[in-house]
């Protein structure tokens, strides 16, 4: 995709930010499963001010929580679940590349999947506490 194209697709307003990158078990996945949010963060909006990190973190975050209606996730507050990414925003970066495409990004601290530490020092800690996320009914 064209760069420029790219950013000025990021900064509509009504913009979130996803990714289709899955885990697999065998082969190479595409960088994009370790590098899309950090590449956000650290590319798009510390680099190239496309967003302020705010923006960029809602557009990640709370934003498609809403959109898809899941519930109690996609904001910091009492009763959500707390998923949290610890980052420093002047050393956050994507690193994955097609040659290398787990190679975790940096600048990330620490992960917390439903209040539980799932990411420290450049490692998995091998806790699962995630499960499916659900459209709330209407």
């Amino acid at each position: 995709m064209d760069e420029d194209e790219v950013r000025r697709i990021m900064a509509f307003p009504g913009a979130m930010i996803a990714s289709d990158g899955l885990p697999i078990d065998e082969g190479r996945p595409h960088p994009r499963l370790w590098g899309t949010f950090p590449r956000v963060l650290g590319h798009y909006c510390r680099d190239h001010g496309v967003f302020s990190l705010e923006e960029a973190v809602h557009r990640m975050s709370g934003k498609p929580a809403s959109v898809f209606g899941i519930k109690d996730r996609g904001e910091i507050r009492q009763g959500a679940f707390a998923d949290l990414v610890v980052f420093d925003p002047k050393t956050v970066i994507d690193r994955a590349t097609f040659e290398a495409p787990e190679t975790p990004a940096g600048g990330i601290e620490r992960v917390y999947v439903n209040g539980e530490l799932v990411w420290f020092e450049l490692a998995w800690t091998g806790a699962r506490p995630g499960r499916r996320a659900e459209r709330a009914a209407v």
